[in-house]
C-alpha cells in the first residue's frame, strides 16, 4: 500500500481501478531536406497549425456548452500560444534556413523556450510551461497524423491516471459516465485542470509528481480529494474504512440539502455571519440558492485573463451590475483585481519585464497604482453599478498607508466626475482592504483609521509570515495555520479592529477548514467567507458548535507554544460532529 499526497480538488471519495492515460510523446528525428522540398515542408507545417487551431475552436465550443463562457476563455490561452511568433515565425525560419523537417524545428524551438523556465518555480509560469508543451504535442500529432489517446473509448468505471490533461481530455472526461475520478503528476490549484475539475465536481488529486510511474493499469486505488491523497493498492482493511467514509459522505450530501434554508447559528443560538467567495459571475444562481449572508469576496481577476485588451468600463459595469442586483440587500464585497505583471503584459503593457518571483513582486494594488487608469476604470465601473445595492470595495496586497490614501484620492476624483455627468450612484460605499501581508497586520491600527472594514487573506498571510510556499513540495508541509505566530498575528488583527469598532472577516482557506473555523471564531472573527462548494459543509459545521466553549478556547490556544498542541486541544475540548 502506498499513500501519495497532492492537491485535492473538490471533496469526495472514489474507489476503483486505474486506467493510465499514456503520454502521447512522439520521437522526433532530424531530417535534412533538399531545397526543392522546403516550400512543401512549410506548407505542411502551416496546415498542421491550421488543423490545431480548428481543433482548439472545437474544444472551446464544447467547453462553452458544458462548463460556461468563463471556462471557455481558458482555451484562448492555448490559442494565443499558437499565434505566438515562436510558433508562427521562428519555427518556419528554422525550416527554411536549416532545411530541416517541421517536427524537428518545432521541438528544438520549444526546447529553447523551456530552458528559460527551468529556474522559475512560480506556479503561474510552470502552468504556462505545461501549456506550451501541450500545444507543441498537438501540433506534432497533426504533423505525424498520430491519433491521441481517446478517453471516450473507456467502457467501465475507472480512476484516470495521467501525467497531465489537456482541455480536450477534460471535456471527454466530463462527457464520460465511466471516469469516476482522476489524478495527475502535474497541476496546481490555479491550473486549467483544477478549474475544470471544480466545475465537473468529481474527485481529483493533482501535482502528485510521479504517480504514472508508480501505478499500473487495473490497480486498486482510492482517491480522497478532501484529504489531498490517493491510496494505491490499499489493504482490505483500508478499503473497508473508505467504503464507509464514502457512504457517510453520501448521507452528508442529503443532510446538507436539508439545511440550506436553516439559519447559520451555533447549537447555543449564536448567529454566525457566513458568506461565499465567488471567482466569476456565472455562479449567481447557485449562490442565490445557498441562503448565505452575502458575498465576502468577489474576485475580478477573470476579467483580465486570456485576452489581449483591457476590459472596458462598460463591460465591467455589466458584470458588477449583474452580481450586485442578484441580492441587492446583502453585502457584496468586490475586490479590485489582484493580478501581476505577467497578466498586464498580455493586455498591452509591454514596458514590464518578466519577474523571477511574481508572488513577492509587482501585483495587486502596487501594480494598479503604477497604472492608475486600470484602478480608476475598475472602481468607476463599480460606482456606476452601485445604485440601490449593498456593494463594498476591497483593495488587495496593501502594505502601507500611502496606498490607501492614493486609492481614497482616486475615489474622490471618480465621484466628482460622476457628479459632473449627473450619474447617480451609491454615495457611501464602504472601502476595505485585505490584510494578507505581515507589514499590514503590524500597522493595522493605523490602517483602520482609513478604512471601513478589513478582511484577512489567510492563504498569503501564512505563507509570508512563515516564509513557506504551500505549493512547493519541499516546504509545503511547513504551511501551518495553527503555528503560534499565525495565531498571535490573527489575534492582533481582530482585537485591534474591535477596539476601533471595525468588523473583521476571513476569506482564506482557513475559514472553510473545520479546525481553522473554530480557531477564527474563538479569536472573535466577525464573518467567514468560504468557497461556494464548501458553504453548506461549513454551515453544517457551525451548526454543530457551542459558541460559549469557543469564547474560552481562544485564550487557551494563544498560550500554547506548539501547533500540534493547539490542534489536540481543539479536538479534545470541542464537541462537534460531521453528519
Amino acid at each position: 500500500m502506498i499513500v501519495k499526497r497532492g492537491i485535492g480538488i473538490n471533496v469526495g471519495i472514489a474507489i476503483g481501478k486505474t486506467f493510465i492515460l499514456e503520454d502521447d510523446a512522439v520521437i522526433v528525428e532530424k531530417k535534412v531536406l533538399p531545397r526543392e522540398k522546403i516550400k512543401d515542408e512549410v506548407a505542411r507545417y502551416k496546415m498542421a497549425l491550421s488543423k490545431t487551431s480548428q481543433e482548439l475552436e472545437l474544444v472551446k465550443s464544447h467547453v462553452l456548452e458544458a462548463l460556461g463562457r468563463q471556462h471557455a476563455k481558458l482555451i484562448d490561452a492555448h490559442s494565443m500560444i499558437l499565434k505566438d511568433p515562436l510558433i508562427t515565425k521562428d519555427v518556419i525560419g528554422m525550416i527554411v534556413n536549416e532545411r530541416v523537417n517541421a517536427e524537428y524545428a518545432l521541438s528544438k524551438k520549444i526546447e529553447e523556450v523551456l530552458k528559460k523556465f527551468e529556474k522559475i518555480t512560480d506556479t503561474f509560469f510552470i502552468e504556462r510551461k505545461n501549456e506550451i508543451i501541450d500545444i507543441s504535442k498537438k501540433i506534432i500529432q497533426n504533423l505525424t497524423n498520430k491519433k491521441p489517446n481517446i478517453i471516450n473509448q473507456i467502457n467501465k468505471p475507472v480512476v484516470l491516471v495521467a501525467n497531465n490533461l489537456l482541455p480536450s481530455d477534460l471535456i471527454n472526461i466530463s462527457k464520460s459516465p465511466y471516469v469516476i475520478a482522476f489524478c495527475t503528476n502535474l497541476g496546481s490549484k490555479t491550473s486549467h485542470t483544477a478549474l475544470f475539475a471544480q466545475n465537473m465536481g468529481i474527485p481529483a488529486v493533482l501535482g502528485l509528481g510521479d504517480i504514472t510511474k508508480i501505478v499500473k493499469n487495473d490497480t486498486n486505488i482510492i482517491v480522497s480529494s478532501g484529504e489531498n491523497s490517493v491510496i494505491i493498492d490499499p489493504t482490505p482493511e483500508m478499503m473497508d474504512v473508505y467504503i464507509k467514509k464514502k457512504e457517510q459522505l453520501a448521507k452528508s450530501e442529503i443532510y446538507l440539502n436539508r439545511i440550506k434554508k436553516l439559519p447559520t447559528v451555533t447549537r447555543d443560538g449564536r448567529k454566525i455571519t457566513l458568506m461565499v467567495n465567488l471567482d466569476r459571475d456565472d455562479s449567481i444562481d447557485e449562490y442565490k440558492n445557498m441562503n448565505s449572508d452575502g458575498i465576502g469576496l468577489f474576485r475580478t481577476e477573470f476579467l483580465y485573463l486570456n485576452r489581449d485588451s483591457i476590459p472596458s468600463e462598460d463591460e465591467q459595469v455589466n458584470v458588477y451590475r449583474k452580481i450586485l442586483t442578484s441580492t441587492p440587500s446583502l453585502p457584496i464585497v468586490i475586490r479590485t483585481a489582484d493580478i501581476g505583471a505577467d497578466k498586464v503584459s498580455n493586455i498591452g503593457f509591454k514596458d514590464i519585464i518578466s519577474e523571477t518571483n511574481p508572488f513577492m513582486g509587482f501585483r495587486g494594488i502596487r501594480l494598479f497604482l503604477r497604472y492608475p487608469d486600470l484602478l480608476k476604470t475598475q472602481i468607476k465601473a463599480i460606482y456606476r453599478a452601485s445604485l440601490d445595492t449593498n456593494v463594498h470595495i476591497m483593495i488587495p496586497m496593501v502594505t502601507n498607508l500611502d496606498e490607501i490614501i492614493q486609492v481614497r484620492a482616486i475615489i474622490d476624483d471618480i465621484k466628482k466626475e460622476l457628479y459632473a455627468k449627473r450619474i447617480t450612484f451609491k454615495e457611501d460605499i464602504p472601502l476595505g482592504v485585505m490584510i494578507e501581508v505581515p507589514s499590514a497586520a503590524l500597522i493595522v491600527d493605523y490602517i483602520l483609521d482609513y478604512v471601513d472594514f478589513i478582511s484577512i487573506g489567510t492563504n498569503d498571510l501564512i505563507q509570508y509570515l512563515l516564509a513557506v510556499d504551500r505549493v512547493n513540495q519541499y516546504v509545503s508541509n511547513m504551511y501551518d495555520p495553527f503555528h503560534p505566530a499565525v495565531l498571535r498575528i490573527l489575534n492582533l488583527i481582530v482585537s485591534t479592529a474591535h477596539k476601533k469598532g471595525k468588523k473583521v472577516s476571513v476569506c482564506g482557506e482557513m475559514a472553510s477548514d473545520p479546525l481553522g473555523a473554530i480557531v477564527l471564531l474563538s479569536l472573535g472573527v466577525d464573518a467567514l467567507s468560504v468557497p461556494l462548494k464548501l458553504f453548506l459543509k461549513v454551515k453544517q459545521h457551525i451548526r454543530s458548535l457551542n459558541y460559549d466553549k469557543l469564547s474560552f478556547l481562544g485564550t487557551k490556544i494563544l498560550n500554547e507554544s506548539d501547533s500540534s498542541k493547539v490542534v489536540e486541544m481543539i479536538e479534545k475540548e470541542m464537541i462537534y460532529e460531521f453528519k
